[in-house]
C-alpha cells in the first residue's frame, strides 16, 4: 500500500510540473477590475479546452497550461465585447492583462466552449462535460468530480457541508426527500448541467423575507435530445459464489417532456448492491418539514420500529427487491402534479461476535462475550402525491400526502457467556399518513401571508418474544440461580419452567397537528417584520402487556414484584394517554445594513401537558419566552459568516411517561415517569463559507455548542448484565461542542482536501444511584488528494485518522483508527473502463492487540465507444475474501469490541444495455 501511494504521488507530481501559469487582470475600458469574468484557454492543435478561470473581486485570474503549446485565449463578460487571441507558452510563467470594451450590440466573437463553472446570483452552474473523462456511469460519478460538491459516507450529496435533500431533474422533483435514488441511477451521459441552488426557497414570494442560507437544492439539466425520448439502462448480471449462484437485474428508465415526466427504477439482486437501504427508507421524509421547526419547541413522538435493522454492509447474506416510480404532470402553467411510489423488500442473514468490558469494577458487572446470529425480513412501501397551484405570483397553494407502511421482523439467536443461549423475535407492522397544506398570498408589495399546516397519524404495534434457558430445580438456596432468575422474579414470571417464554405486546398511536400563520410586513427594501401565530396539538396512546407462555403452552399473566424508588409496586402493563399543546406567538425583525443581515426575535409559548394512567391524571401547564438571534455577514458574493443562537424546549414521547414496565429486550427493561418535565437547551452555531474560483479554493467550517438544562436522563440498576432503567429530569447540565470544517483547493490537475472534525460531549450518568460525569473527545482528520485528468488515469488518495478519548470517572479509554485508501479509475483506449478501490483499516483500543482488516473491489468494463448501447463488465467485490470487519467503541459504562461478518468474495459478469 505504501509503495503504491509513493509511486502515485511521483506520477502526479511529474505530470503537474510540466505546466506553467498564466495570470493577469481583466478590466473594463476605464480600468475598473471586473469580477466574475470568464477566461478560457483552448489548445489550438487539439481544439480541446485546456484550462479555465473566473476572475476574483480584483479582476485577477490564473490559468494552468502545458509548456511549449499554442492556445486560443477567450475572455468574456456579460454586456461587453469578448476577446479572442492566441498565446504561445514556453518554459516560464506568463503575466497577461486584458481590457474589455462595452458593446450593447454584443457582436463579440462566438465562444467555442462553455465555461466549466459559472455563477449566476446564488446559483452555481457546472458544465458536466468539462469534468468527465469517460469513466463515469452514474450521476454520483460526475458529482464527485465537481469542486465544492461531495458524496458523503452515507451516499448523500453535500454542498458547503450541508446535506442536499431536494434534487430536481429539469426543474421537476425526483423522489423528493432523498438524493441517493438520483445519484445512483441517473445515467451520467444524460447530464448536461448541474445547478447548485444556494439559499433555495420553494416559495418565490418568501425568498426576500426569510433567511434561507441553510437550504441547498440541486437541479440536473438534461442534454438536448433526452426530452420526449425514453433513456436509461438495463443491467443484468450473474455469477457464482461459494454456496449460491448470484443474480442481479436493474432496469432504470426515464422519460422527460415539458409537460410530464416518468421515472421507473427496479432492482432484484442477492449481491448487496442497493440504491436505498432499510434505514434510508425509514428516514425517507418525502420533503416534509414541520411548520414549527423554527419555533423553539421540539416534541418527540418516538420511533417504535425495529431500531436494530442491520446496515446492508454488515450482513452475510442479502436478498433485495426494489420497485420505484416517480411522475410529474403539468396540465397547464398554473398547476403541477407529482408523486412517487417505492416498494422495498429485503432478507438478511447476520452474525456478530462481541466482547463487552464493563469499566467500573465497583459496579460488580461481569464482562460478557456474545455470539449473535440473526435473520431479518423487511417489506416497506412509501407513496406520495403532491399538487402545487400557482395561478399568479401572488398566490401559491400546495398540498402533499405521504403514506408509509411496513412489515418488519427480526429473529435472533444469541449465546452469552453470562446468560447462556437465548432466542428472540421482534415484529412490527407500523403505518403512518402525513398531510401537508400550505398557502402563500401576497396582498401587495408590503404585505405577505403564509399558512402552513401538517397533520400526522401514526400507528405502531411492536411485538417481542424471548426464550431463555432455566433450571427449575435451583430455585431455592443453596442452589445457584440462573443469570435471569432474579429478573424473572422481579417480573413475576413462573420460575417452575424449563425455559422462560417471555412476551410483550405494545401499541402506540400518535395523532399530531402542527400549524402556523405567518405575516410579513415589508418596511423597505432592507428590512421586514415577521409575526407568527402557531400551535402544536399532539395526542398519544400507549398500551403494553408483558405475559408468559408456560411449558404446557398455557397463558400466564405475571404480577411484577419490582418497585420504583418510592416503593410503589410496578405493573407489567401500560395504559397511558398523553396530550400535549403549544400555542405560540413569534416575532422576528430582519434588517440588512451594509454587509450584515441581522434577525433578532423571540416567541411566547403557552404549554399544556397532561397524561392519564390507570385513572390518575398528571398536569403541567406553563408559559415560556424563547429568544433567538441570527447575524449573517456577507464579505463577498461567495464568502459568508453566520452566527445563530436559539433556545429550545424539548418534550419527550409517551413511552417515557408510562410508568409500567417495558421490555426493550430481555436484558433491557425500563419504566417511565409520569411527572417528567421538559428540558431546556441553549444552542449556538457559527458557520463560515468561502468559494473562490480565482484560486479554486473552497472553505467551510461549522462550530456548534449546546448546553442542556433539566435534561431527561435515565438511572440504571444492574442484575448481572441485565439493566432496569427509569427516567428523571437531571439537575446537572449536559454539554456538547463540535467543530467541523473542510478546505479544498485545486493545484493544476490536482485537488487537495483536508477535512477535520472535533467533537466534545459531557454527560451525567446515574448507575446504581451513583452519579458519574462522562466526557468524550473525538478528533478526526481526513486529508485527500484527487487528480482530474481528461486523458490519464485518475487517482484518489485518502487517509482517515481518528482518536477518541473517553473519561468515565474512574476509568479512561482511548481508541485510535488509521485508514488509508486508494481509488483508481481509468478510461483506456476509449473502450475499457477500469476501476478499483482498496482500504486498509487498523483499530487500537490500547488494551488488546490492535486489529485490522482490508477491503478491495475492482471492475473492468468494455464498450465500443462512448455512444455504444452495449457494455460488458466483470466486477469483483471483497477480492481478499475477508469474512469480517472489526470495530471498537465505548459506551457510558462499557467498552465494546465487535466482529461483524460480511459477504464473501463475489465475482459477477454484467451486461448493460443503454437506451
Amino acid at each position: 500500500m505504501r509503495n503504491i501511494i509513493i509511486l502515485t504521488l511521483l506520477f502526479v507530481t511529474s505530470f503537474a510540473s510540466a505546466q506553467i501559469t498564466v495570470q493577469g487582470v481583466v478590466k473594463d475600458s476605464i480600468g475598473t477590475p471586473l469580477e466574475l469574468a470568464n477566461i478560457i484557454a483552448i489548445n489550438k492543435e487539439t481544439k480541446a479546452m485546456a484550462s479555465y478561470a473566473i476572475s476574483n473581486d480584483k479582476g485577477k485570474f490564473k490559468l494552468d497550461l502545458d509548456k511549449n503549446k499554442t492556445y486560443t485565449i477567450q475572455v468574456s463578460y456579460i454586456g461587453m465585447k469578448s476577446i479572442s487571441e492566441e498565446l504561445a507558452t514556453k518554459e516560464d510563467n506568463i503575466t497577461k492583462n486584458y481590457t474589455l470594451q462595452y458593446d450593447n450590440a454584443l457582436d463579440a466573437v462566438e465562444l467555442t466552449y462553455e465555461m466549466p463553472v459559472t455563477i449566476k446570483g446564488d446559483t452555481l452552474v457546472y458544465n458536466a462535460d468539462s469534468f468527465k473523462d469517460g469513466s463515469e456511469r452514474k450521476l454520483e460519478d460526475v458529482l464527485k468530480k465537481l469542486p465544492g460538491v461531495e458524496i458523503n459516507d452515507d451516499g448523500q450529496i453535500e454542498v458547503e457541508g450541508k446535506v442536499v435533500n431536494k434534487l430536481m431533474v429539469n426543474g421537476k422533483d425526483f423522489f423528493d426527500g432523498d438524493s441517493k435514488l438520483a445519484t445512483k441511477n441517473i445515467p451520467s451521459n444524460a447530464v448536461d448541467k448541474v445547478q447548485v441552488l444556494r439559499n433555495y426557497s420553494e416559495v418565490g414570494q418568501l425568498r426576500g423575507v426569510q433567511n434561507n442560507q441553510d437550504n441547498v437544492a440541486i437541479n440536473i439539466k438534461l442534454k438536448e435530445g433526452k426530452e420526449n425520448f425514453w433513456f436509461g439502462d438495463v443491467t443484468a448480471a450473474g455469477g457464482v459464489a461459494t454456496d449460491d449462484e448470484l443474480y442481479l437485474l436493474q432496469p432504470k428508465l426515464f422519460y422527460y417532456s415539458p409537460k410530464y415526466s416518468i421515472n421507473v427504477i427496479g432492482d432484484l439482486n442477492n449481491i448487496g448492491e442497493v440504491a436505498l437501504t432499510n434505514r434510508d427508507l425509514r428516514n425517507f421524509g418525502g420533503g416534509f418539514r414541520l411548520p414549527s421547526q423554527g419555533s423553539g419547541t421540539n416534541i418527540n413522538l418516538g420511533d417504535n420500529g425495529l431500531g436494530g435493522l442491520t446496515n446492508l454492509g454488515n450482513a452475510q447474506e442479502i436478498e433485495t427487491k426494489l420497485g420505484a416510480a416517480n411522475f410529474s404532470y403539468s396540465p397547464n402553467k398554473a398547476l403541477d402534479l407529482s408523486g412517487f411510489f417505492i416498494y422495498n423488500s429485503s432478507r438478511l442473514r447476520t452474525r456478530e461476535e462481541n466482547f463487552i468490558r464493563y469499566i467500573d469494577p465497583n459496579l460488580g458487572i461481569p464482562n460478557e462475550e456474545t455470539v449473535q446470529t440473526g435473520k431479518e425480513a423487511s417489506n416497506q412501501g412509501i407513496a406520495k402525491l403532491s399538487a402545487s397551484y400557482k395561478p399568479n405570483f401572488n398566490n401559491q397553494l400546495d398540498y402533499d400526502l405521504l403514506g408509509r407502511i411496513s412489515s418488519d421482523s427480526e429473529r435472533e439467536r444469541e449465546f452469552s457467556s453470562v446468560i447462556g443461549n437465548t432466542s428472540q423475535v421482534s415484529e412490527v407492522k407500523p403505518f403512518s399518513i402525513n398531510q401537508n397544506l400550505n398557502y402563500y398570498y401576497t396582498l401587495n408589495e408590503k404585505n405577505i401571508f403564509a399558512l402552513e399546516a401538517q397533520h400526522l397519524i401514526k400507528d405502531e404495534d411492536p411485538f417481542y418474544n424471548a426464550l431463555l434457558i432455566n433450571d427449575p430445580t435451583n430455585n431455592d438456596p443453596p442452589q445457584i440461580p440462573d443469570a435471569f432468575d432474579n429478573t424473572a422474579s422481579a417480573l413475576g414470571l413462573n420460575r417452575d419452567q424449563f425455559g422462560y417464554n417471555v412476551n410483550q405486546d405494545r401499541r402506540i398511536k400518535s395523532n399530531q397537528l402542527d400549524a402556523k400563520v405567518d405575516y410579513y410586513y415589508i418596511l423597505n427594501n432592507k428590512s421586514n417584520i415577521n409575526l407568527t401565530l402557531g400551535t402544536i396539538l399532539s395526542n398519544q396512546k400507549f398500551n403494553s402487556n408483558i405475559f408468559q407462555f408456560l411449558d404446557d403452552g398455557s397463558f400466564f399473566d405475571p404480577v411484577a414484584t419490582l418497585t420504583d424508588d418510592d416503593g410503589n409496586l410496578l405493573r407489567n402493563e401500560n395504559d397511558t394517554e398523553y396530550n400535549f399543546s403549544d400555542v405560540y406567538l413569534g416575532f422576528r425583525y430582519r434588517v440588512k445594513t451594509g454587509k450584515f443581515t441581522i434577525t433578532p426575535g423571540f416567541s411566547l409559548h403557552s404549554y399544556g401537558n397532561k397524561n392519564i394512567q390507570f385513572g390518575e391524571e398528571f398536569k403541567d401547564n406553563f408559559f415560556r419566552v424563547l429568544p433567538e438571534f441570527e447575524t449573517l455577514i456577507q464579505f463577498k458574493k461567495s464568502e459568508t459568516l453566520t452566527f445563530r443562537y436559539t433556545m429550545t424546549n424539548s418534550f419527550t414521547d409517551v413511552t417515557s411517561l408510562a410508568e409500567g414496565l417495558v421490555l426493550n429486550s430481555f436484558g433491557n427493561i425500563n419504566y417511565g415517569n409520569a411527572e417528567l418535565q421538559n428540558s431546556l437547551s441553549h444552542n449556538l452555531s457559527l458557520r463560515y463559507f468561502s468559494f473562490n474560483l480565482f484560486n479554486y479554493t473552497n472553505v467551510f467550517a461549522i462550530a456548534n455548542y449546546s448546553k442542556n438544562i433539566d435534561q431527561i436522563r435515565n438511572t440504571t440498576d444492574f442484575d448481572n448484565v441485565i439493566t432496569t432503567s427509569s427516567f428523571f429530569n437531571s439537575n446537572f447540565a449536559d454539554e456538547s461542542a463540535s467543530i467541523f470544517g473542510r478546505v479544498e483547493r485545486t493545484f493544476k490537475k490536482i485537488r487537495a482536501r483536508l477535512g477535520v472534525n472535533f467533537t466534545y460531549d459531557k454527560q451525567n450518568q446515574f448507575v446504581e444511584d451513583i452519579r458519574t460525569v462522562n466526557e468524550r473527545f473525538t478528533q478526526r482528520y481526513i486529508p485527500e488528494l484527487r487528480t482530474n485528468f481528461r486523458e490519464a488515469p485518475n487517482v484518489r488518495l485518502r487517509y482517515t485518522y481518528s482518536i477518541t478519548n473517553n473519561d468515565q470517572g474512574s476509568t479512561t479509554t482511548k481508541f485510535v483508527t488509521n485508514s488509508p485508501s486508494i481509488e483508481v479509475d481509468a478510461y483506456i483506449l476509449k473502450k475499457f473502463t477500469f476501476r478499483t478501490d482498496f482500504t486498509y483499516t487498523n483499530q487500537d483500543d490500547g488494551v488488546r492487540p490492535s486489529e485490522s482488516f482490508q477491503t478491495w473491489d475492482a471492475s473492468l468494463a468494455y464498450r465500443k465507444d462512448r455512444d455504444a448501447n452495449w457494455e460488458f463488465e466483470v466486477k469483483a467485490t471483497n477480492l481478499l475474501d475477508i469474512d469480517s470487519r472489526v470495530n471498537n467503541s465505548a459506551g457510558n459504562i462499557s467498552v465494546f469490541n465487535s466482529e461483524t461478518f460480511i459477504q464473501p468474495r463475489f465475482v459477477t459478469f454484467r451486461v448493460i444495455y443503454s437506451l
